[in-house]
């Protein structure tokens, strides 16, 4: 390629470039905000029928009409051959592409302004803040599902977590059993000293007060690593039924949306002793100010509720005074699937963020190639040079 056809090339590329600016700007200003977020949204996917589609079909067709119109009145006839040619073709793929992903910068522009309402670090601080008030916001039917809220899933204070046992009390045709609870423990000894324990009485076991027999049949799993030997065991009876300071807030271990990249059990667990701290730790107050800073959210993200946090701070706090009450009036009414919807459409434009859509990527690149291939035609007929 001679300087001249390099040149209009470079001058092509950077029209097209201020082209995407625009668009950028234009889906940076045009972004509704959070507020407006639903499961319909997603970064942009070329509908055909709005003003971001009609502009880009002219613009995109006006760019090309005179681009064309240009190179081959002022840049033809120059009889290219071979690897010419190629770098020419080359160029007019780069050219193609350009011309037809402006929705793609303006979808740039919508994502750089969600950022700019809502940074990464202030949605994961949302998301904590609904994991540990997230056995507080639960439907009242829910609070009696076994599955959702039961002892095993209680994290905190010590001796939890525990494990469920069915021990079976009395054999027969109609065997009685009875419901035990153990605690989970976990002991680390060298190789050659847990050993020796298949042998003789070893002061591990004195210290933990188990009898070998026992400590034996309630091994849960053991991990050798190097020259040590890890022991997860059930540990001693735990009684939650008679724990005055174990309600049903603290029997579920759900997070409402786990913080991207850190490990679910430690958010788990860490919820749990932020929970337990505002039940039984730390005065009303606090829990009412959690409940205020949940009400702000959930007006930040333009969900309806009906949350009054002293209201809803009395009736938790009355239900952990009476563990026996069943839990049937709650007062922690707001749209609860809004909110689940809203938290999953912005953990997808967040971390998987699809600028190009699934549904039109197979017609986006037909179409690039199409044109690409009229373009050289075109430049190929009038590269001749005149006799």
């Amino acid at each position: 390629m001679n300087k001249n056809l390099k040149r209009y090339f470079v001058k092509s590329v950077i029209v097209l470039a201020l082209i995407h600016l625009a668009y950028f700007l234009y889906g940076y200003f045009t972004f509704k905000g959070i507020g407006k977020i639903n499961i319909y949204t997603e970064f942009y996917r070329f509908k055909f029928y709005d003003d971001v589609s009609i502009s880009h079909f002219f613009v995109s067709g006006l760019f090309l009409l005179f681009f064309l119109i240009f190179l081959l009145r002022n840049h033809s006839r120059e009889n290219y051959k071979g690897v010419g040619l190629l770098k020419i073709a080359g160029c007019l793929l780069i050219v193609s592409f350009l011309t037809f992903s402006f929705f793609i910068s303006y979808s740039f522009g919508m994502n750089a302004k969600l950022k700019t309402e809502l940074s990464e670090n202030n949605f994961n601080k949302d998301k904590k803040l609904l994991n540990v008030l997230n056995p507080f916001l639960y439907g009242y039917t829910s609070y009696s599902s076994e599955k959702l809220f039961n002892y095993e899933n209680i994290l905190y204070p010590k001796p939890y977590p525990v494990i469920k046992q069915e021990d079976t009390i009395s054999a027969g045709e109609y065997p009685i059993t009875e419901t035990n609870y153990y605690s989970i423990d976990t002991i680390k000894a060298l190789t050659s000293t847990f050993d020796k324990t298949t042998n003789k009485a070893d002061s591990i076991l004195d210290i933990i007060g188990l009898d070998k027999e026992v400590f034996y049949k309630r091994i849960i799993s053991k991990k050798v690593m190097n020259d040590s030997t890890e022991i997860i065991f059930k540990g001693l009876p735990v009684h939650p039924d008679h724990d005055e300071e174990i309600c049903i807030f603290l029997q579920n271990k759900s997070l409402f949306n786990p913080v991207k990249g850190d490990s679910v059990y430690k958010q788990q667990y860490q919820s749990a002793v932020d929970r337990y701290k505002l039940l039984y730790k730390s005065k009303k107050d606090s829990l009412t100010y959690e409940f205020k800073k949940l009400d702000t959210l959930l007006r930040k993200y333009n969900v309806e509720t009906n949350l009054v946090p002293k209201q809803l701070t009395q009736d938790v706090f009355r239900y952990r005074d009476n563990q026996n009450e069943p839990l049937n009036g709650i007062r922690n009414n707001f749209e609860r699937k809004a909110l689940t919807e809203k938290f999953a459409t912005l953990n997808k434009l967040f971390y998987e963020p699809n600028y190009l859509h699934p549904n039109i990527i197979g017609i986006y690149f037909i179409v690039i190639v199409s044109v690409w291939i009229v373009l050289s035609l075109f430049y190929a007929a009038f590269n001749k040079k005149k006799k």
